[in-house]
Formats: C-alpha cells, sequence, structure tokens
C-alpha cells in the first residue's frame, strides 16, 4: 500500500507550467501552514524556473511566525504592487482569491488550497487543487514532494510539519489520515529541537493586556463565548484569545472580534458539532466584507466605515444575538 496517494496527472500538469523563462511570485496571507506551504512550493520550482519569491499580505507580528521565518530561513516578504510588477507568474497557496482583495488583484497561474469552495467564488487557474477535507495545506505539498521524489530537507520538513500541527491543532480539529501519515513521514527528516522553539514562542509580554480585555468584555451566548478587544495592533492576537477561550469546558463555539488598521476582524473557533464556523462567519457578516473558511474554524472581515457609525462590540452583539431564543449575558 503507497503510503501517499499517486499524484502523477497533477504532478505532470503543475511541472508543465514552469519555465525557465518565467519568474514566479508566491502569494500568502502568512500562518504557519501557509509559510511551510510556500517553501515547499518553491523547492518544487528550484532550478526549474527564472526567480522564485515568497511574498505575504499580512503584517506578521505573532512570535511564533517570526520564529518559524528565523529559524527555518524562509524568505518571505510583503507584498506591494512594486514587487508584484517584478514578476510574470503568481502562485497562491493556503488560500483563494477572493479571500481577500489583495489577492483579487493578481491572476493567479496555480492555487493550491483546503478551504472550502463556494459557488459564488469559483477559482480560476491553470492547475486548480483544492481539497476541503484536508486538515492543512502542508499535508498536500508533502504528498507533492514524495511524488515528485524530493526528498525534504531538514528545514523544510520542520515547516511542512509545524504547519500541520498548527492547522489541526494537534489533530485536534478535522482531519483526516493522509494528515497523520505526512506528520508520521515528515518526522523523519524534522528538527525536533527547531520545532519544539518554535512552538514555544506563542506570545508577547504585552499582549496580555488583550487578555484582560477579552476576559472584562466576556459574555455568554447560548451555547458559546463572545469577547471584543478592541484595537488591536494586529489580528493575529484575536486568533490566540479565541484558541484559548475553545478550551473552556461546556463550550461549543467561541467568537472573538477587534480593530485594526480600520478593519472590524472576526475569528471564529468552534467544536464542529453545535454550529458550522464558515456559514456562521458568513451569516454575522450578511453581505458586508468578506466571510469564510471550516466547520470548526473561520474569519471574517469588514470596513469599519461599512459598520455606518455603528460601534463595532454593538454590531457583533446585535448579529451574534439575532436568534429568538437566543441570551446574552457578561460572565
Amino acid at each position: 500500500m503507497a503510503l501517499f496517494k499517486q499524484l502523477d496527472e497533477q504532478v505532470e500538469k503543475l511541472l508543465g507550467l514552469f519555465n525557465k523563462e518565467d519568474n514566479w511570485l508566491i502569494a500568502i496571507n502568512a500562518d504557519p501552514d501557509a509559510l511551510g506551504s510556500a517553501l515547499a512550493l518553491r523547492r518544487m520550482m528550484a532550478r526549474k524556473v527564472g526567480d522564485i519569491a515568497i511574498a505575504q499580505i499580512n503584517e506578521i507580528k505573532r512570535p511564533d511566525n517570526l520564529s518559524m521565518i528565523r529559524y527555518l530561513r524562509i524568505p518571505t516578504q510583503k507584498l506591494i504592487p512594486n514587487l508584484a510588477a517584478q514578476y510574470d507568474k503568481f502562485a497562491l497557496v493556503d488560500s483563494q482569491p477572493h479571500h481577500n482583495l489583495e489577492f483579487s488583484q493578481l491572476e493567479f497561474s496555480v492555487v493550491i488550497d483546503h478551504h472550502p469552495l463556494t459557488k459564488e467564488n469559483p477559482v480560476e487557474a491553470e492547475f486548480v487543487d483544492i481539497r476541503p477535507k484536508y486538515g492543512a495545506v502542508c499535508t498536500m505539498m508533502t504528498e507533492y514532494l514524495y511524488n515528485m521524489h524530493i526528498r525534504p530537507g531538514k528545514l523544510l520538513a520542520t515547516a511542512l510539519m509545524y504547519g500541520i500541527r498548527c492547522d489541526t491543532r494537534t489533530f485536534e480539529r478535522d482531519f483526516i489520515d493522509a494528515d497523520m501519515s505526512a506528520f508520521k513521514y515528515l518526522n523523519k527528516f524534522a528538527d525536533p529541537k527547531l520545532l519544539n522553539r518554535i512552538s514555544r514562542s506563542e506570545f508577547h509580554l504585552d499582549w496580555m493586556r488583550y487578555f484582560s480585555r477579552a476576559f472584562y468584555n466576556l459574555r455568554r451566548i447560548g451555547h458559546g463565548l463572545f469577547a471584543h478587544c478592541g484595537n488591536v495592533e494586529n489580528p493575529d492576537i484575536l486568533v490566540i484569545v479565541a484558541d484559548f477561550f475553545t478550551r473552556v469546558h461546556n463550550v461549543s463555539w467561541v467568537v472573538v472580534s477587534g480593530t485594526a488598521d480600520d478593519k472590524l476582524v472576526v475569528i471564529l473557533r468552534g467544536d464542529g458539532m453545535r454550529r458550522d464556523m464558515g456559514k456562521m462567519a458568513q451569516s454575522i457578516m450578511n453581505g458586508l466584507g468578506s466571510a469564510g473558511g471550516h466547520k470548526q474554524a473561520a474569519r471574517a472581515e469588514v470596513d469599519v466605515a461599512e459598520l455606518d457609525g455603528e460601534d463595532p462590540e454593538i454590531f457583533m452583539l446585535k448579529r451574534l444575538g439575532q436568534g429568538k431564543k437566543t441570551t446574552i449575558r457578561r460572565i
């Protein structure tokens, strides 16, 4: 029995897009899964194309992401128009073009992702591989490397392993056998000391004030929790706070919101049983901004200007409490 599924047709089609005359830019919304996947795609393109760069649309401030970039030597940079103008081919991993306005400005030749597809936003590219059942795109990239007979080096294997670990939340979220197989396979090549060093770099000391705000504003809404953190220096802080609250006993979903760069950002986490977080995100926004994700994890964003002067926290409370039998109370 093969360790991974055979991808002969996909590999042939993907490699057929690579040409020495082309310069490629791999675009990401940087998180561990995206960073590991981009590094893997860069390895696949090595010596097959002219130039390769990785660029992220977001400001990277999470300590574990910064540690991952530093220790695993991931050459990513901020995506700006002047940088994009230097490249003629574009690839997108761990996202789809409609997930962010900055992505929609580029014409992608390659899109590899694991987020759910929507009928309203079909993905068009020369090569598209989207597998919503997979726990991490890093698993998909590991399968590609295996099918291409590329043995991942220590740094690449560690990056892919950490990406799988984060997106499956150490296999607490939805995953399939392929995720476990990839994690086990990569363990042979990864550096456990680097993996531990990265995973232990989760918080900045000055982020504790956002936890304080979240606790102060914490509300019980039905079977879930909601907290608004006010203005934050980086939306990644909201992810960390939301993940923390998922550990509370007898809570089936968590929503944490905050404002950053004139946008209301909403992070949703769930146990995958009572409510679908992707659908819940779309319901909250109800056509405003962007929203989507998995059954257990989702994200939504909207310009504060689109709220017509309404306070972001009040906006969220109204949207979350719109059910007839929903009760909202402070903790």
